[in-house]
């Protein structure tokens, strides 16, 4: 192990679902009549990722290095926006142990999408499949999420020095 040895880190988030936008999760493109509302693609499950391995690295979070008010960010693809962190983690010597996420959204049902969201988590953090987990879960008809107007997300990964 080395002198830092393991960092964690947490990270959330909530985007708005509005008609006319695509629903991208981790990555993956989901069949639905409502996509997330934000600056950028809005993937708000990478975006919990992003400021989780942020947190561990004790760099800030994910306004603070792609803010929404720069132009520069606007629809940008989120998947990108994780490889420029993954990169900043390697740089500082770190490597990403394990990923544990959690969806909550009332619709649509992410049962069936789990497995091609890890498959894609893990291609952009450079893990094995088996390190990645997607959970989803519902909000059984409470607040913004359950009356299906918001999905949310969070994330908690384990970094290793190198």
């Amino acid at each position: 192990m080395g002198k830092d040895g393991f960092r964690t880190g947490i990270g959330s988030d909530i985007h708005a679902l509005k008609a006319g936008r695509k629903l991208i999760l981790g990555g993956v493109c989901i069949p639905h009549t409502k996509g997330l509302l934000g600056h950028s693609d809005a993937d708000v499950l990478i975006h919990a990722v992003i400021d989780a391995l942020l947190g561990a690295l004790g760099a800030g979070d994910i306004g603070e290095h792609f803010p929404d008010t720069s132009a520069r960010f606007k629809d940008a693809n989120s998947g990108e926006l994780l490889k420029t962190v993954v990169r900043e983690v390697r740089r500082r010597g770190f490597g990403v142990v394990n990923c544990d996420t959690t969806v909550c959204a009332e619709r649509p049902r992410l049962g069936p999408h789990k497995e091609r969201i890890r498959k894609s988590l893990a291609g952009y953090l450079g893990i094995a499949v088996t390190r990645v987990n997607v959970k989803a879960k519902t909000a059984e008809g409470f607040d913004a999420v359950g009356q299906g107007k918001a999905v949310t997300a969070q994330c908690v990964v384990l970094l290793e020095k190198k």
